[in-house]
C-alpha cells in the first residue's frame, strides 16, 4: 500500500475529491432536471437496480445506453454517475445507469452476470418505456469499462457469446488484464483467485465481431491505463473485431469518463456514435 502504486487514483489526482464531488452535484442536477425512473429491479440481488431517463417528449422506440460505473468492482453507486445521463440524453438515447453486486461480497463471475442481466432486462423491456431494444449500447468506467466488454465477449470457457445484441461498446479506463491488480493495494480487498484473472481478464476473451469497441483512455493517466488499453487493443484486432483505440488530450482517470456528460466534449462524441452505430 503506497502512494507510488499506479491503480491507487485517490493519491494520483491532486483534486480526485473535488472532482468526485462534481460527480454528485452534477448527478443530483441531472435528476431534478430529467424525467425518470430510479431504482427499477433487473434482478434479484438488492444492488440489482438501475436507474432510467429519458429525453422530453414522447417515446417510441428510442435507442438505449446502459452505463456501469467504476470503484475497482468494490464500491461505488449508481446514484453519483447519473450525469452519464445528460449526454446519454443530448444524443437522443435512454440512458439507463446501473449498479450492481460488490466485491469481496460477490464473486467476478456474480458481477459479470449481472451486468449481463441488466444488458438482457433493457433488450427485454425497452419497449415499455419507449425504447428499443435491439438498439442497444452501453459504456463503462475503470472496473466498469473492464465489465462493459463482457456484453459482447466470451470468455475462457464460456461456449458461447451473451445473447443481448449490444451493437456498441465504450470502454474508459478500463482494466482488461487481471494480473497487475492482484499486486496492487486493492488485492486485500478483492482477494481475486488465479481462477478469476484466468476467467474473467477480456485479453482472454473472444470479443464479438458484431460489436464495436471503443477503447479510451485518458492522456494524464498513469502508465498501466495506457499499457491495458493497448494490449487489448491488439486482441481486438487479432480477433477482427472492430474497434478503435482513443487517447483524450487532457483528461486523467476522473475527468474523462466526467466528459460522457458533457454535450460537445470529444468523449461525448464517442457517445453519440455508438449510440448511432445501435441503430444499424
Amino acid at each position: 500500500m503506497t502512494d507510488h502504486d499506479l491503480f491507487q487514483i485517490s493519491h494520483i489526482i491532486p483534486d480526485f475529491e473535488a472532482q468526485f464531488d462534481d460527480y454528485k452535484a452534477s448527478s443530483n442536477a441531472t435528476r431534478r432536471t430529467l424525467r425518470s425512473q430510479l431504482d427499477v429491479p433487473y434482478g434479484d440481488a438488492p444492488r440489482q437496480r438501475l436507474d432510467l431517463f429519458f429525453p422530453p417528449g414522447e417515446l417510441s422506440g428510442a435507442p438505449v445506453h446502459m452505463f456501469i460505473h467504476g470503484g475497482y468492482w468494490r464500491a461505488q453507486v449508481k446514484e453519483d454517475y447519473a450525469f452519464v445521463a445528460d449526454g446519454v440524453v443530448a444524443a437522443g438515447g435512454i440512458a439507463a445507469i446501473i449498479d450492481y453486486t460488490l466485491m469481496p461480497g460477490a464473486r467476478m463471475a456474480d458481477l459479470v452476470r449481472e451486468v449481463r442481466e441488466a444488458a438482457a432486462w433493457l433488450a427485454l423491456n425497452a419497449d415499455e418505456f419507449g425504447g428499443d431494444g435491439t438498439k442497444l449500447s452501453a459504456s463503462g468506467h475503470s472496473a466498469g469499462g473492464h465489465l462493459v466488454t463482457w456484453l459482447g465477449s466470451r470468455g475462457p470457457g464460456e461456449t458461447s457469446a451473451p445473447e443481448t445484441p449490444v451493437r456498441a461498446v465504450i470502454s474508459i479506463s478500463g482494466i482488461f488484464d487481471l494480473r497487475p491488480i492482484t499486486s496492487s493495494y486493492l488485492q486485500p480487498e478483492l482477494h481475486l483467485t488465479s481462477e478469476e484473472v484466468a476467467h474473467w481478464s477480456p485479453i482472454e476473451a473472444v470479443p464479438s465481431t458484431a460489436t464495436h469497441y471503443e477503447i479510451v483512455v485518458g492522456h494524464k493517466e498513469t502508465t498501466p491505463f495506457h499499457q491495458q488499453a493497448q494490449d487489448y487493443s491488439f486482441v481486438l484486432a487479432r480477433h477482427g473485431a472492430p474497434h478503435e483505440r482513443i487517447t483524450v488530450p487532457d483528461e486523467d482517470h476522473m475527468s474523462v469518463v466526467r466528459k460522457l456528460g458533457v454535450a460537445g466534449s470529444p468523449v461525448h462524441q464517442l457517445l453519440v456514435d455508438a449510440i448511432e452505430r445501435s441503430k444499424g
